[in-house]
C-alpha cells in the first residue's frame, strides 16, 4: 500500500488524514507549528479554530448547514468531532475551540495509520501528497507552490476578533439572548442607544491602526470577514445593519429593542470567554480597549486576546485544479483548505474530506469522485475548478463560502417565486437525494 504525504494539521489536513486512514492507507501528516508559529495560531494542536469558534448555521435550509448534513452523510469526521465538542449558539454550530482541538489531536496521535511528525516542508515533495498547509503557509513553501503552479499567489487580509473573560462583564446592562428567540438564549447582548452607538463610532473611526507592510499593501480584504473598522469607514449605520443589527435581540427586563447591540458568543466549554461577534479588527491594542469598554456592560471588561491580522494567502484554483481537488498537471497531488480559495471553517473540513477520499481512490486505482453540481460541496468544488473563469477577462477569482447562488436553481410556481424559504427547502431536499443517489451508485 502506498504511503500519503500530508502537509499541514489544520482542518482539511486533519480531515483528509483520518479519511486516509480509515481506508487503511499510511499518513505522514506534517505540521510545522510549535517549531515554526504562523502569527495567529496560538497553540500546536492540530485542526485549530483562528479567527471564530463558529462554524455557522445547522438549519439545512441555509447553504452552510446543508453542507455539514452533506459531511455526514459522506462520512466526514472532524464534524462529529465538532458536534461532541460543542457549545450552545442558537441554532448554529460553535466550538470549545481548545477541547475541540484536543480532541482532534488525540485522535491523529492514537491512530496508527497516522505518523504526526512536527516539522517544516519547504517544498512539495515527490509521491501521493495533500497540500493542506492553508492560508499562511510559510513563505519557503509558498514559493514551492509558487513555481509549481507557475502563477502569482494571491492575497487577502483577515482579521481575527477579541476574546474577553464572562466574569468581567456587567450583566446589569448586557442580557442573555438569541436572536429571534430561536434556540435557547445563548449570546451575551450588550444594548446600546443612540448617544452610546454614536461614542462608539466615534472612537472606532478615530481609533490608530497596525500598519501593514509595504508589500501588503495592494492586498484585499474578504467581504465577509471585513475589520470592524473596514466596515464602519461605510458609513455610519453600516454596523447597524451588520454585526451591531438590533432587530430580533430584545431585553425582557425592559422590553425595548435597542438602537444597536453588540453580541458576544461562548468560546470555551467552561463558558468562562466569549468572543465579540463579527469584531474582527486591526486596531492597536490600546484603542482596542477603549472601544471595548466603551460598549455598555463591557466598561470593566477582561481581554486575554485582543484582535489581530493577517495575510492569507490562496492558489489561482481555476487554473490549477480538477474538482477533486487533484492538481491538473500532476497525478497524486491535491490541495485541500483555504489554500484553494474556499473560505470558511465547513469549506475547509469539506475540501479537506474531499482530498482525502479522492487520494485513497487514486491510490486504489478507482475513479476520482466529482459530486454532483446539485450539492453544496459538489457545487463550490466545481466553482473553484471551473477553467471557463479563466476565459473571463473581467473575472478575479477571490476565495467563496458555500452559498445558495452556485447551486442550479429550481422552478417554482409563478406565484411563490419570491418564497425563498420554499425556495431553500426545495434546495435542500434535491441536494440530498442527489448526494444519496450518488453514493449508492458511485
Amino acid at each position: 500500500m502506498q504511503e500519503v504525504t500530508i502537509i499541514g494539521a489544520g482542518l482539511a489536513g486533519s480531515e483528509a488524514a483520518l479519511q486516509l486512514s480509515k481506508r487503511g492507507i499510511k499518513v505522514k501528516l506534517y505540521e510545522m507549528r510549535p517549531n515554526k508559529t504562523t502569527g495567529a495560531h496560538v497553540g500546536s494542536d492540530c485542526a485549530e479554530f483562528v479567527c471564530s469558534n463558529s462554524l455557522g448555521s445547522l438549519d439545512i435550509t441555509n447553504a452552510s448547514g446543508l453542507l455539514k448534513k452533506e459531511m455526514e452523510i459522506l462520512g466526514g469526521e472532524l464534524i462529529k468531532i465538532a458536534l461532541e465538542n460543542s457549545v450552545p449558539a442558537g441554532n448554529a454550530l460553535a466550538i470549545a475551540r481548545e477541547d475541540f482541538s484536543r480532541a482532534v489531536t488525540k485522535r491523529i496521535e492514537n491512530d496508527t495509520n497516522i505518523e504526526l511528525i512536527r516539522e517544516e516542508l519547504t517544498e512539495i515533495p515527490e509521491g501521493n501528497v495533500i497540500i493542506a498547509s492553508g492560508p499562511l503557509t510559510s513563505d519557503s513553501l509558498a514559493e514551492s507552490i509558487k513555481e509549481f503552479t507557475k502563477s502569482e499567489h494571491l492575497h487577502f487580509f483577515d482579521a481575527i476578533a477579541p476574546i474577553v473573560e464572562m466574569d468581567s462583564i456587567n450583566f446589569e446592562k448586557a442580557f442573555w439572548a438569541s436572536r429571534y428567540d430561536k434556540g435557547e438564549a445563548s449570546y451575551i447582548n450588550c444594548p446600546m442607544n443612540k448617544e452610546e452607538y454614536e461614542r462608539f463610532y466615534n472612537i472606532l473611526i478615530n481609533a490608530p491602526r497596525i500598519e501593514q507592510h509595504d508589500i501588503d499593501k495592494k492586498a484585499k480584504f474578504f467581504e465577509s470577514c471585513l475589520p470592524v473598522e473596514v466596515l464602519a469607514s461605510r458609513g455610519v449605520d453600516t454596523l447597524r445593519f451588520g454585526p451591531m443589527k438590533p432587530v430580533g435581540l430584545v431585553d425582557k427586563r425592559t422590553g425595548v429593542e435597542n438602537y444597536a447591540v453588540v453580541q458576544l458568543r461562548q468560546d470555551n466549554s467552561a463558558k468562562t470567554l466569549f468572543n465579540l461577534v463579527g469584531f474582527q479588527t486591526n486596531l492597536k491594542w490600546g484603542a482596542q480597549k477603549e472601544l471595548l469598554q466603551s460598549i455598555p456592560g463591557l466598561e470593566e471588561v477582561n481581554i486575554v486576546r485582543y484582535g489581530v491580522m493577517h495575510r492569507n494567502t490562496f492558489i489561482n484554483s481555476p487554473q490549477v485544479l480538477d474538482p477533486t481537488m487533484e492538481a491538473r498537471e500532476r497525478k497524486g497531488l491535491f490541495f485541500a483548505g483555504q489554500l484553494t480559495g474556499t473560505e470558511g471553517y465547513t469549506e475547509s473540513i469539506a475540501t479537506g474530506m474531499l482530498a482525502g477520499i479522492n487520494m485513497a481512490k487514486h491510490i486504489l486505482d478507482e475513479e476520482l469522485w466529482i459530486l454532483p453540481k446539485e450539492t453544496i460541496l459538489g457545487a463550490l468544488t466545481r466553482y473553484i475548478s471551473d477553467k471557463a473563469h479563466l476565459e473571463d477577462s473581467k473575472f478575479t477569482f477571490q476565495p467563496i463560502n458555500s452559498n445558495w447562488a452556485l447551486v442550479p436553481p429550481v422552478e417554482l410556481p409563478k406565484k411563490e417565486r419570491k418564497n425563498k424559504k420554499l425556495k431553500n427547502e426545495l434546495l435542500a431536499k434535491r441536494s440530498l437525494e442527489t448526494l444519496d443517489y450518488f453514493v449508492k451508485n458511485y
